[in-house]
């Protein structure tokens, strides 16, 4: 067995002194317990150990929806795919995203008739 040396907090030692001594144990005995039962409760594969887990909660969704309402929710009003998202998404747009995306429109074409770029290709 390998001996380790940890700086723990007065108050630890204390507690886990008055622990061992209920237990009538040594204060090495507990922490190798801890330690054990650490290990027990550490998932072995982080893989495993998430896969599945919404699932396990009892929370369901359709992967095609949830792809939807996130293209929705990141689509902004000079995203050249506006429309294109809108319309496979009308629920989750409102009257504000289709005035901002007027608005943004009709920057860009005095942009273009000034010979400028429009706002969003400034960047």
């Amino acid at each position: 067995m390998t001996r380790i040396l940890a700086d723990l907090p007065e108050e630890d030692i204390e507690w886990l002194d008055r622990l061992a001594a209920e237990q009538g144990k040594s204060r090495a005995s507990i922490l190798r317990d801890a330690v054990s039962a650490y290990r027990a409760d550490a998932p072995k594969d982080w893989i495993d150990a998430g896969f599945g887990l919404w699932a396990r909660h009892g929370i369901a969704f359709d992967p095609a929806e949830y792809e939807r309402i996130r293209r929705a929710e990141w689509t902004r009003p000079w995203d050249d795919d506006y429309e294109e998202v809108r319309a496979q998404s009308p629920d989750l747009f409102t009257e504000e995203d289709d005035r901002e995306r007027a608005h943004y429109l009709a920057l860009a074409k005095k942009a273009k008739s000034r010979g400028r770029k429009a706002p969003n290709e400034r960047l």
